[in-house]
């Protein structure tokens, strides 16, 4: 059975894309296409990966999920749907100000609850993201803000650089400025409500469509001016939704230390598992069966990411 799995990538095409997936990675692009999203692992109705090789050529990961649950992902779970969403995200423009709906919100407002975590890959000079609340804001002052064009005033500016990250959970006003490739792990959800737009049409030169009043709701008013993350040994987040590491690889180590899956992100340098080679930018999906199996560096200065369930 295989040791391992790769899928192709979904690429979304977004107002806001550009062409970095090209350049950084090697990627096969559509010419000419803003390419805003690569959906590296997927398993939602609208949207499936599929696996490019092996045994599995050809299953969906739901497919994996229904049928092979225990053998590739692990025992004690329960979900209808592989339960973590990855992308890489090329941020050529600005997105919009948006925020994912809490859990004790999301079902009334017919949406899904989505924290997420952002990984630097690059970023250009001057680089930033927006996230949080700036001292002080409150409700009127954000839509006083919004009639005046000036919500970017009100929430709270970070620079980024390559291999910094931070948390956005449900409910943080959020959004990422241009210059920033960076590498998206979430919950299952595709739920988000923009607040602001910067005033920018779409791709069919329209306005692009606004959630004024849900997002109001879900904007956590006391998430004041956050930080970017800290890495805690080498955990970045452990949270109920997923937990991820960051692993600087100097020799060979076990990709799990217990029958659970492993996804695998490289960010610098070259990883082998197994017979295979991967690249910065690659993604595969360890068994829970070859959860003992070696991961090594092929290369001085390797770096992954490792996602698993909490």
């Amino acid at each position: 059975m295989e040791n391992c799995l790769t899928f192709e990538p979904i690429y979304q095409e977004r107002v806001w894309g550009g062409q970095t997936l090209r350049s950084a990675f090697g990627r096969n692009l559509p010419s000419g296409r803003r390419i805003g999203e690569s959906w590296e692992l997927v398993d939602r109705e609208e949207a499936q990966s599929v696996v490019n090789g092996g045994q599995f050529a050809g299953w969906t990961l739901h497919r994996l999920w229904t049928e092979r649950r225990e053998e590739i992902f692990g025992n004690s779970l329960s979900e209808h749907r592989f339960p973590i969403l990855i992308k890489i995200l090329d941020a050529a423009d600005k997105l919009s100000v948006q925020v994912h709906p809490p859990a004790e919100l999301a079902e009334a407002l017919r949406g899904q609850p989505k924290s997420e975590v952002w990984y630097f890959i690059q970023t250009e000079q001057n680089a930033q993201v927006y996230a949080g609340l700036k001292k002080g804001v409150c409700r009127e002052h954000l839509e006083q803000a919004l009639a005046d064009g000036t919500v970017d005033r009100l929430v709270h500016c970070l620079p980024t650089r390559t291999d910094s990250f931070i948390f956005i959970p449900s409910g943080r006003l959020h959004a990422i400025d241009r210059g920033n490739l960076i590498f998206e792990i979430q919950q299952n959800s595709d739920t988000t409500y923009r607040l602001y737009d910067w005033n920018r049409l779409g791709s069919d030169g329209k306005p692009r469509k606004l959630h004024v009043s849900e997002s109001l709701a879900c904007t956590d008013f006391e998430d004041v001016e956050p930080v970017l993350g800290t890495v805690d040994g080498e955990v970045i987040v452990s949270c109920p939704h997923f937990h991820i590491e960051r692993w600087e690889l100097e020799e060979a180590r076990p990709a799990q230390s217990h029958p659970r899956f492993a996804v695998f992100q490289c960010v610098t340098g070259k990883v082998r598992y197994g017979k295979r080679q991967f690249n910065p930018g690659d993604l595969f999906l360890v068994p829970a069966f070859a959860h003992k199996q070696l991961i090594e560096p092929e290369t001085a200065g390797t770096m992954v990411l490792r996602t698993t369930l909490a």
